[in-house]
């Protein structure tokens, strides 16, 4: 029994529920993060866990969910980002940020900076649950993150993903030697409801084949795998995995070093921190 304390996001449902699970059996103190109040507390009931609530297309919500960890948990060992979806129309959220870019990349990035004290002083391991998407449908452009010019569903969210991991390696390389371990992982395509309310093609893929998809327990064990081992000796740091393993075949923009700096840079002063 490890007996770490682990926050996962988007955690009242698929992957993150599934991951929950295996790390509460583990020993873990596991809290549950998620957007419904219901199910939430439903997955939170089932394992005898913590609960929060936090709408991540509120930056507002993201700040009383920071400020609620740091109040609750004097160590954190693990933080997974996992919370994230595709969209459908181009929407802006209440802060002014289309929705995608919000929920998927703002959102995370704020919370983790605003954790970001606790987290060095814990050296915990920060996870970012990306996507194949990434390469198929990325092409980040910092002066249109929002994608004004040329929105749609795919790309929205083929850019959020490309960002998880751009950000990801920018924070192994700023907190790396400050005791922070990062890693990104593709969880497979599985069966879960992230794509319910888009009018992307991925709806449809999913209604339809989602008996031959990955089951969440499956999508979640690289995430399970990575809060639960160890960085620097079972996986390198500020790498992305599929399957316990790197996965090579990222986005060409995946290796921009200077891209991922000036994103971290951009995305800060988007969401009022200094990181």
């Amino acid at each position: 029994m490890s007996g770490k304390t682990v926050i996962i996001t988007g955690a009242s449902d698929g992957i993150g529920a599934a991951a929950a699970r295996k790390l509460a059996a583990s020993g873990d103190q596991v809290v549950i993060v998620g957007r419904s109040p219901e199910k939430t507390a439903a997955v939170a009931k089932e394992l005898g866990a913590h609960h929060l609530l936090a709408d991540f297309s509120r930056l507002d919500d993201v700040r009383a969910l920071a400020a609620a960890l740091l109040e609750r948990y004097p160590r954190i060992d693990v933080l997974a980002n996992n919370a994230g979806g595709v969209m459908g129309d181009r929407t802006l959220t209440v802060d002014g940020f289309e929705t995608t870019l919000q929920v998927n990349h703002l959102a995370p990035f704020l919370l983790t900076a605003l954790l970001n004290e606790r987290l060095v002083s814990s050296r915990a391991t920060v996870i970012a649950t990306a996507s194949v998407a990434n390469r198929l449908y990325g092409h980040i452009d910092l002066d249109d993150l929002g994608n004004e010019r040329a929105y749609s569903p795919n790309k929205a969210y083929g850019d959020a993903k490309l960002a998880n991991i751009l950000f990801t390696r920018e924070l192994d390389r700023r907190y790396g030697d400050a005791g922070i371990s990062a890693a990104s992982f593709h969880p497979g395509v599985v069966r879960t409801g992230f794509a319910t309310q888009s009018t992307s093609p991925m709806r449809f893929f999913y209604n339809t084949f989602g008996f031959f998809l990955l089951s969440p327990d499956r999508g979640a064990d690289t995430l399970v795998w990575l809060a639960s081992t160890t960085p620097g000796v079972d996986w390198k740091t500020g790498g992305f995995y599929t399957k316990r393993k790197p996965d090579f075949t990222t986005n060409p923009q995946a290796d921009d070093a200077a891209l991922a700096t000036a994103l971290w840079e951009r995305t800060a002063a988007l969401v009022g921190v200094a990181v």
